[in-house]
């Protein structure tokens, strides 16, 4: 059921996640505990620099499977709107007209601008969507990582700063009041396309699924056939350092789940540890945590607060959690053990963290 794309690169500014999901794994049915074949069928698309898939309990939806396909069909005019490489999409046409003057934005890119706003508030500016030339300086977007002087910082840095990006609600227009910035949704872009194939399922009735985009996204609505009543979908997470290992699985029914970790994107020098993960604040990598994993009420904003959570901390992230109950994150540190990790939970408990 695959259909390919004919572009993969996507979106920069993100690289693929050292803390990834695994899709769905098996899991053992609730009233008796055998564990059986998961009865599931899925379809999946490439797309934005990875692979977008949904899940469905087998034979439940007549219409599920196509239904599922028409939702990946609505990547390829998203990455029309929201790519840096495309010329003529609407992201690019923003960069290179805003610090001119007001332009009018689409309706629902409009509305992923506010929520990026708020996440920028949220995060004391820890997310924020003008970071890409930080991202290049340290080398990360030509894989080729290193420390950049001074001078080299201090020029990037003078092109970095949400608050110099204007919102008018009223007109649906943006405006940046410092030249030289450049919007990238690369933190954003994927969540908000898993939100946008799940509207599409709902509106065909379709209550019983789960979609990841590119494993670093995921949204799960409903339940997974052959769990528990009330489980919803069991989803796995990686160890940071040792990608071939789960650090144990997540429940996820009707919420959206992000992750950012720094375990595969990093390089060393002078005795230190330099992720590629970089503060907007203040210009430097991210230190002291390995990988975040959030959950929120959609994709897209799991997906910006995993960036942010991950730069504020465990304790900004606590205080975060208290403002909105409906927010929760899972923290794996370094521990003092050589090539040991802590993991702590913020609003997440058991049943739902299933360590391994």
């Amino acid at each position: 059921m695959d259909r390919k794309t004919t572009r993969r690169d996507f979106l920069i500014g993100r690289l693929p996640a050292a803390l990834p999901t695994n899709g769905v794994p098996s899991a053992k049915a609730g009233a008796t505990g055998a564990s059986r074949p998961a009865s599931l069928v899925h379809v999946s698309r490439p797309a934005m620099a990875g692979e977008f898939q949904i899940f469905l309990n087998a034979g439940q939806y007549p219409h599920g499977v196509q239904t599922a396909l028409e939702a990946l069909e609505l990547l390829e005019p998203l990455e029309r709107q929201m790519s840096v490489f495309r010329a003529d999409s609407l992201i690019q046409q923003i960069n290179q007209q805003a610090a001119f003057g007001p332009v009018e934005v689409e309706d629902r890119l409009f509305g992923l601008l506010e929520l990026a706003d708020h996440v920028y508030h949220l995060t004391e500016g820890a997310f924020d969507l003008t970071a890409t030339p930080l991202w290049e300086v340290w080398g990360f977007a030509q894989r080729r990582p290193r420390i950049p002087t001074e001078a080299e910082l201090a020029e990037a840095r003078a092109r970095v700063g949400w608050q110099y990006v204007r919102l008018d609600p009223s007109k649906r227009t943006i405006e940046f009041t410092r030249p030289g910035l450049q919007l990238n949704l690369g933190s954003i872009g994927k969540g908000y396309a898993v939100d946008r194939c799940a509207e599409i399922l709902r509106q065909a009735g379709i209550d019983d699924w789960v979609i990841h985009g590119g494993q670093s996204s995921v949204l799960a609505h409903g339940q997974r056939r052959d769990m528990s009543p009330g489980t919803g979908w069991p989803v796995g997470v990686r160890h940071p350092l040792r990608p071939d290992r789960r650090l144990g699985q997540l429940l996820l029914k009707d919420r959206a789940l992000g992750t950012s970790g720094s375990g595969v994107q990093f390089f060393c020098s002078g005795g230190r540890r330099w992720a590629h993960i970089i503060d907007p604040r203040t210009g430097q990598p991210g230190e002291g945590v390995l990988s975040v994993t959030v959950l929120a009420p959609t994709a897209a904003e799991a997906d910006a607060l995993a960036t942010g959570l991950f730069l504020l901390g465990v304790e900004k992230t606590r205080l975060v959690c208290q403002q909105r109950p409906d927010l929760a994150a899972l923290f794996v540190l370094p521990s003092r053990r050589p090539g040991g990790i802590e993991v702590v939970s913020i609003g997440i408990s058991e049943p739902i963290w299933q360590p391994q």
